[in-house]
């Protein structure tokens, strides 16, 4: 099935100094083949995974690690229990050296254990390392986070912000979908969460799709990417995103930025949560009105709410309200208690 989708857009990477503009301003994925390929990291990588493994222990500071693991009865799939919102791996802090070694030990395996260890900060873990391993197509200043592990899948999710993900070690494929197609993709629940934001409910591989019918949709709306060491695939704001290693032993580094302020400045991700909360209890006729307001003011359904009226009828540009912020913080504290 994953055969049949459509290949994401694709470019030459070799010899840029920058993120085309073009890229930024499609509001699609796009690979960028050999993006990092002159990385020391995925030279090492190219070699063995050995050499892969010897070249992060020079720059690892040996301050545990949060690791999460998975029963071989998983295939490496992480996602929920059958039976409860509880996660189907445990979580454990530890020696990331002793991690990467039961990684190689662990390829010889007949039935492994889904290991993975994420979105570890390149500075604080190994210092040096982004510095020795640059990438030019994000802004300056963006921290680089490491993503280690062996053949595990990540349910499909989105991001808050733009994502550059460059895999340094082994493959990986990704499969995309945009964000007009969240509700085909059935996402679960927005308390309990592998890693703060909705996952998509739907497997990868075994989709049931009697259960989950509306998931044809997403699929012919999806796009898929394979990355080898030293490419890199751009995902846009809020594209949903499911990841599979393919390799037993994978290293993949990522960079979130966002290019507004308001998007870097707030929680939307909670916000959501709450607003869902709040209006749920609703009765149906009241929550229609008030989707007829937001699509008026906020989405803009009909067009800039302020054009038609006179300039001195318009609501003035301005900075978001700090006060205003604090009572609404206010307000729902008090709604919650």
């Amino acid at each position: 099935m994953l055969a049949d989708l459509r290949a994401v857009d694709e470019i030459s990477a070799v010899g840029l100094e920058t993120l085309p503009d073009a890229v930024l301003s499609g509001r699609r994925p796009v690979v960028l083949r050999g993006a990092v390929s002159e990385w020391p990291l995925v030279r090492a990588a190219i070699q063995s995974d050995e050499s892969a493994v010897e070249y992060l222990n020079r720059f690892y500071t040996g301050q545990p690690v949060d690791m999460i693991v998975a029963h071989p009865s998983e295939r490496g799939r992480f996602f929920y229990r059958q039976d409860s919102k509880r996660m189907n791996f445990e979580r454990s802090s530890e020696s990331l050296s002793d991690v990467l070694r039961g990684l190689l030990e662990q390829r010889e395996a007949e039935q492994p254990f889904g290991v993975a260890v994420q979105a570890l900060l390149a500075r604080e873990t190994f210092p040096g390392l982004q510095e020795d391993n640059p990438n030019p197509f994000v802004p300056a200043g963006t921290a680089a986070r490491l993503w280690i592990g062996n053949r595990v899948t990540v349910a499909p999710h989105f991001d808050v912000s733009d994502n550059l993900a460059c895999v340094a070690a082994g493959r990986r494929r990704f499969i995309l979908f945009p964000p007009e197609q969240t509700a085909n993709l059935y996402p679960g629940p927005m308390d309990i969460t592998p890693a703060s934001v909705p996952i998509s409910m739907v497997s990868l591989d075994e989709p049931e799709l009697d259960r989950f019918p509306r998931y044809r949709e997403a699929l012919e709306a999806a796009h898929v990417a394979e990355l080898e060491p030293g490419d890199a695939v751009y995902i846009p704001y809020l594209w949903w995103h499911g990841v599979q290693s393919l390799s037993d032993f994978n290293v993949l580094t990522n960079y979130w930025w966002n290019r507004d302020d308001a998007a870097a400045r707030y929680p939307y991700v909670r916000l959501l949560r709450l607003v869902y909360q709040l209006y749920r209890g609703m009765r149906p006729e009241h929550r229609d009105a008030w989707r007829a307001l937001y699509d008026h003011y906020v989405f803009e359904a009909d067009g800039d709410p302020m054009e038609p009226l006179r300039p001195p009828h318009r609501d003035l540009e301005s900075e978001i309200d700090r006060e205003g912020v604090a009572k609404l913080q206010q307000t729902i504290r008090d709604l919650l208690d």
